[in-house]
């Protein structure tokens, strides 16, 4: 009998996981275009409400104002819509998107979801981090980097200064910072946009990575309390559960800040260590492109091959 209810109860979950899933005409009221994008769109689960996500032992509450999607379609979105070289996206846990804007859309972006497992981050260091000084050193360590980069075959980089400074909310544990960046030698090309948020948990953190444009600063920070209430650890493992004895992270919350700007950034301010502990892969820079909007990872694998991706939209013509 146990077993029976139990079938049934697996049964009723999986409808309602069905249920929870919604067409492109469904989210938006309209067929997709009748092309490749359109076909691509229509295999696209639109999900809303209550999605688990086992990896980061958390469940992200989706309001009426964003939708999700998972690892695949999220991969969709990244390679086949937005034009990215598939071994440059990794493996996402999905992402989330404003809902007034399909993924399709020139004005459209999206949060890149990740979980890191290092342990936990104390916030300690939060209140008392110079954020202008570390800026300072992250602008220097990309400036004397650059050389090579450019013999690498990249563009150099611009660290104008911080989009947004890093702000630490203690009462959500959650860091959030962005900058402004310039690829390239010229000082009048466009401005991009890289903007983070780390919600620290008992046992790591969840990455939270923008892709959008500068122009969308505003519209991003209005939603950014949103976003990072959608985010809600299980029981037991939430940042306040932390207990003596539990695994510590490599790095702190500054560390966090100087590892997006790449594992030669870090080890020029001492924080490689941090770096290695912050990377799954030994070392991903936050870095980026899409459509001119951006937000790429760029880095270094452990076998020292160098990967570009970049988050960008296919027929880019502002970056």
């Amino acid at each position: 009998m146990k077993n029976r209810l139990a079938i049934v109860f697996l049964a009723a979950l999986a409808v309602a996981t069905q249920v929870s899933a919604k067409s492109f005409h469904d989210m938006f009221g309209a067929e997709p275009p009748a092309d490749e994008e359109g076909a691509v769109l229509k295999t696209l689960d639109f999900q809303q409400g209550a999605i688990k996500i086992p990896a980061a032992n958390a469940t992200l509450n989706v309001s009426d104002q964003f939708y999700y999607l998972n690892p695949q379609d999220s991969k969709k979105v990244l390679v086949q819509l937005w034009g990215n070289p598939e071994s440059s996206v990794g493996s996402p846990l999905g992402m989330i998107f404003p809902v007034k804007y399909p993924p399709t859309d020139p004005h459209s972006w999206g949060s890149v979801i990740d979980y890191d497992s290092s342990g936990h981050v104390s916030d300690e260091d939060a209140a008392s981090t110079n954020y202008d000084d570390l800026l300072k050193q992250i602008q220097d360590a990309i400036k004397e980097q650059n050389p090579e980069r450019e013999r690498q075959g990249f563009d150099p980089i611009t660290l104008v200064g911080w989009a947004e400074p890093p702000h630490y909310d203690k009462s959500t544990h959650a860091l959030h910072w962005a900058r402004d960046l310039i690829f390239g030698n010229d000082p009048k090309a466009g401005h991009t946009l890289n903007y983070s948020v780390r919600v620290l948990g008992r046992e790591g953190v969840t990455q939270l990575d923008f892709v959008a444009g500068l122009d969308q600063l505003q519209e991003i920070n209005a939603a950014i309390p949103t976003v990072i209430d959608t985010v809600q650890y299980d029981s037991g493992k939430r940042y306040a559960d932390f207990v003596d004895g539990d695994k510590i992270a490599a790095y702190s919350m500054a560390g966090m800040i100087a590892a997006g700007a790449g594992v030669k950034v870090a080890a020029k301010l001492g924080l490689l260590a941090i770096v290695l502990g912050y990377f799954k892969s030994f070392g991903i820079a936050l870095l980026a492109l899409k459509k001119g909007l951006i937000v790429v990872l760029a880095g270094v694998v452990a076998a020292g091959r160098k990967v570009l991706g970049l988050f960008r939209r296919k027929g880019n013509t502002d970056a």
